[in-house]
């Protein structure tokens, strides 16, 4: 017959914070807070410092809550290059932005638009989910663009107007644009 013995004294659990964990949870939350702390100020639009005081303590708390589930953040390091890529990787983005809406508009207004659409398959050498996500979205929010499938290392996306010629080479030179800059900031 076997014994079983109960010991009084609590097992010491190790809770897995050392210093490495402990620098990757708060890495997290800092990308969860920046991104949270971002999203709240592009939805409320205003400069109104009460905003921006109830937006940073929202963020923290959601960054908080979710940094044990938010596994996508922990790739990401914030440094000062990240910082300044980026920025410019933001700029770049709105420039696009608006260059495909003109695009767009010029077609819409066009009485009989002479129209190429195609779907485009294009490397991406993007690295992590994050990276090749905020590539999609970069892509779909671009007007005249709109990615269908993301599989493994490849992009595709639906153009609606593509040049006869050549039907992948302007949409992979502005992907490229993106991806140029998306590398430094998510790897």
């Amino acid at each position: 017959m076997t014994k079983f013995t109960q010991t009084t004294e609590p097992e010491t659990v190790p809770t897995g914070l050392g210093p490495q964990n402990r620098r990757r949870r708060n890495s997290v939350i800092i990308s969860l807070f920046v991104s949270l702390f971002m999203i709240w100020l592009m939805l409320n639009s205003t400069l109104a410092w009460q905003v921006w005081v109830l937006g940073g303590v929202l963020a923290m708390l959601g960054a908080v809550a979710l940094n044990g589930v938010a596994t996508a953040y922990a790739d990401i390091t914030i440094t000062p290059k990240t910082v300044v890529y980026y920025l410019v990787y933001l700029v770049l983005f709105f420039m696009e932005l608006v260059k495909a809406n003109l695009i767009v508009a010029r077609l819409v207004l066009m009485p009989k638009p002479d129209l190429n659409p195609a779907i485009i398959r294009v490397k991406t050498e993007l690295k992590s989910a994050v990276g090749r996500l905020a590539l999609a979205n970069s892509v779909t929010l671009t007007p005249g663009t709109l990615v269908v499938e993301i599989r493994d290392d490849s992009l595709f996306i639906h153009c609606i107007n593509v040049s006869k010629a050549h039907p992948a080479a302007e949409v992979e030179e502005s992907v490229k644009h993106f991806e140029k800059y998306l590398k430094v900031v998510y790897g």
